[in-house]
């Protein structure tokens, strides 16, 4: 193997031969693709060969000049849809936060917990500080719950039999049965509460956004101090929250 084939890790040169014709706006030859990546001749010409088999690239007619194909074209409109999509779920996140002042969470269930996919943090100098990539636990955190309350009930009592309810506070619900009464008041109010449950001082409030068929897509969540927040405060808020869901759920459509 030449020094330039060991330069360039392998997962890489499908993809910067793609980068390369996105950037070029035409149709190349693979000798003109080889110029920004440097590989030996063979085995450019043996990546773009697989990668035509493969229905990523496609000759133009004449037979010297690849261009994209349906395949590579199909990643294309997924990425800038995943994009949008982004951008979309930004813009409700920014509205709710800027009606309730509050920091708003994006959570979406992942095999070890909640994760913080999004957020949008509060102005406010005293915060408690869930930065985006977060995990937290399912059965004492608000978001966590909502999630937990929108399966059906047998998944509900399998997953939660499958928990480790770890104490995290005085507050935390551990026992499997009081946690299953929990989620079934969960399931039928429609939004959750962290009553201390998961860090001392700090509450949380969070409700589903679903899809069109009603399946749980992720759950918008707000959480601050306890010397600045009450639970009675939070759940004055749930009309906000639930028009920030009900928006998300058309623009994810």
């Amino acid at each position: 193997m030449s020094e330039s084939d060991q330069r360039i890790a392998t997962n890489l040169r499908t993809l910067l031969i793609l980068e390369a014709i996105a950037e070029a706006g035409e149709p190349l030859t693979p000798t003109e693709i080889n110029r920004s990546i440097g590989l030996p001749k063979q085995t450019i010409h043996r990546l773009c060969a697989t990668m035509k088999a493969e229905g990523f690239l496609v000759y133009e007619p004449g037979g010297k000049r690849l261009r994209p194909a349906r395949r590579a074209r199909r990643i294309g409109i997924g990425l800038l849809q995943t994009s949008r999509d982004h951008i979309a779920r930004r813009q409700v996140l920014l509205e709710l936060a800027s009606k309730i002042g509050e920091t708003i969470n994006y959570v979406v269930p992942e095999d070890d917990g909640m994760s913080y996919l999004d957020r949008v943090e509060t102005d406010w100098p005293f915060r408690v500080q869930l930065p985006i990539g977060s995990h937290v636990p399912f059965h004492c955190t608000a978001s966590g719950k909502v999630f937990l309350a929108s399966l059906p009930p047998r998944k509900r009592r399998a997953c939660v039999s499958a928990l480790m309810l770890e104490h995290k506070t005085a507050k935390t619900i551990t026992d499997p049965d009081a946690l299953l009464e929990e989620l079934a008041v969960v399931a039928k109010r429609g939004f959750a509460f962290d009553n201390e449950e998961f860090m001392d001082g700090m509450i949380a409030i969070a409700v589903p956004v679903t899809d069109a068929e009603g399946r749980f897509l992720a759950a918008l969540a707000c959480h601050g101090p306890t010397v600045r927040l009450s639970l009675e405060m939070l759940e004055g808020l749930i009309p906000h929250f639930n028009q920030a869901a009900e928006k998300m759920r058309r623009v994810l459509d």
